[in-house]
């Protein structure tokens, strides 16, 4: 399902993936039976191959992974949480545009 460059984040390897990272990452909180979820895919992919090597990029599935996306309150997907040192800096709900997405990134991996 996913792209080669996008990960796959579960509440096993959230804290090492995600929280202990060196880069940044982006997560897609989402769940198979969500439409517009689903509709954001191609994004995500496309994004994480744009950003390979620059940002981590991948999806956690809240139906399987509970522990994660309670801890964090999601409650609406598609919910994107863009992290950096292991803090939340951007936060983003409903299906956003790549450009918008893009945008956050690259200023993240500038500073």
């Amino acid at each position: 399902m996913a792209g080669a460059n996008t990960l796959e984040f579960t509440d096993g390897n959230f804290e090492t993936e995600v929280i202990q990272s060196d880069t940044p990452v982006l997560v897609d909180f989402w769940a198979e039976w969500c439409g517009p979820c689903k509709a954001l895919t191609p994004v995500i992919d496309e994004l994480a191959n744009d950003f390979a090597g620059k940002v981590k990029i991948g999806k956690l599935d809240t139906d399987a992974n509970r522990e994660v996306a309670t801890k964090y309150a999601v409650s609406a997907i598609p919910t994107l949480f863009l992290f950096q040192n292991g803090e939340i800096t951007e936060k983003f709900v409903g299906l956003k545009p790549k450009s918008e997405l893009a945008k956050a990134l690259e200023a993240v991996v500038a500073s």
